[in-house]
């Protein structure tokens, strides 16, 4: 039985800005390079690097935190997945669900690689939804 990657990172992340960590170590994979690119463009994450240790990659990442009045931390952001290994979610270029107005992103594994919502819309593509995040 195969392991899903994007399941991983997603529970690793979320798991450790639940748990008010600043760093979190995943394995690196092509997939999860890419899904982490994009959570750094859009500005989720703070850092990535890649680390290696005895002959595996790993990707440390700083997650960003914010502070408010209420207490000393708040969760930044919410990831759910959508398409798992037992139930693939598709999407074409006009069906390409909004998360929040606008103000989440999707992220998709299209045949010209992963990209955001709004990168599928500009190149009028559609693909696979991996995951979204608000």
């Amino acid at each position: 039985m195969g392991r899903d990657t994007v399941a991983e990172i997603i529970t690793s992340i979320r798991n450790a800005d639940m748990d008010k960590k600043r760093v979190v170590r995943i394995t690196s994979t092509n997939i999860t390079e890419n899904i982490v690119k994009i959570l750094l463009r859009e500005g989720f994450i703070e850092n990535a690097r890649k680390h290696r240790e005895n002959n595996k990659y790993f990707l440390v990442l700083t997650l960003r935190h914010r502070r408010n009045r209420k207490g000393p931390h708040r969760n930044i952001f919410n990831l759910k997945r959508i398409s798992r290994p037992g139930l693939r979610i598709y999407a074409n270029s006009q069906r390409i669900p909004r998360i929040l107005g606008g103000m989440g992103i999707v992220i998709f594994s299209t045949s010209r690689g992963i990209m955001t919502d709004r990168e599928a819309r500009l190149e009028g593509i559609g693909g696979e939804i991996l995951c979204y995040i608000w």
